[in-house]
């Protein structure tokens, strides 16, 4: 099977409030020849992108400035993963709050993908991937805010290349200096558990 694919042809849109105290670019995808698939995507960016906002507390909090922005992560093979940040800051804080969010999907289907559908059936991939970040924060001198006791089954994650990138959110591991950490995981270190014909498993075949 061949998964030489075109990437997909990405716009961007904005919200801006009238006060332009919320200013949010977001990806758009174009040229599907599948469009009821095409919105099936658009739909689900969108979704998130609003989640976020709402999530944020903008509409409760009058003086609240959100700016968000995206990142394409992977667009090859019929694999889309992007990430979705905000960057929100309630007037006369300390400091704002970033939030980023992934979406990985088939381009064939439209298919959004939760962690545990990389992996193969009973893979134990949450104890796997707990180890390779543990062993990761250990080297990295990571100072956390409490012990690490294992990602939990719908960690954040992004696809990069031939890489599974986990991730977590501000002062989910680690002090507000840290920002949001990132553990990058070849998808050859863990190929034994890799669904096949799951994203990773298609993103690692030679």
């Amino acid at each position: 099977m061949s998964y030489i694919k075109n990437p997909v042809q990405i716009a961007v849109r904005r919200i801006v409030s009238k006060d332009e105290k919320l200013k949010v670019d977001y990806p758009v995808a174009l040229g599907l020849e599948n469009t009821t698939v095409m919105e099936k995507i658009n739909n689900n960016i969108k979704a998130l992108v609003y989640r976020l906002i709402e999530q944020q507390g903008y509409y409760e909090q009058e003086d609240m400035t959100i700016d968000g922005w995206f990142e394409i992560k992977n667009n090859q093979r019929g694999i889309l993963s992007l990430s979705i940040g905000n960057y929100a800051y309630p007037y006369h804080a300390a400091h704002g709050m970033t939030v980023i969010k992934s979406l990985t999907f088939d381009i064939e289907t439209g298919k959004s993908y939760d962690l545990s559908e990389l992996f193969k059936p009973d893979s134990n991939y949450v104890s796997v991937l707990s180890d390779i970040v543990a062993a990761q924060i250990k080297e990295r001198d990571i100072g956390l805010l409490s012990e690490f006791k294992g990602i939990s089954p719908n960690q954040d994650f992004y696809i990069a290349d031939k890489s599974l990138v986990l991730y977590f959110q501000l002062y989910e591991l680690a002090p507000y200096v840290y920002g949001l950490l990132h553990f990058p995981i070849s998808g050859y270190n863990i190929q034994d558990i890799i669904k096949e014909d799951g994203p990773m498993g298609i993103m690692i075949i030679q």
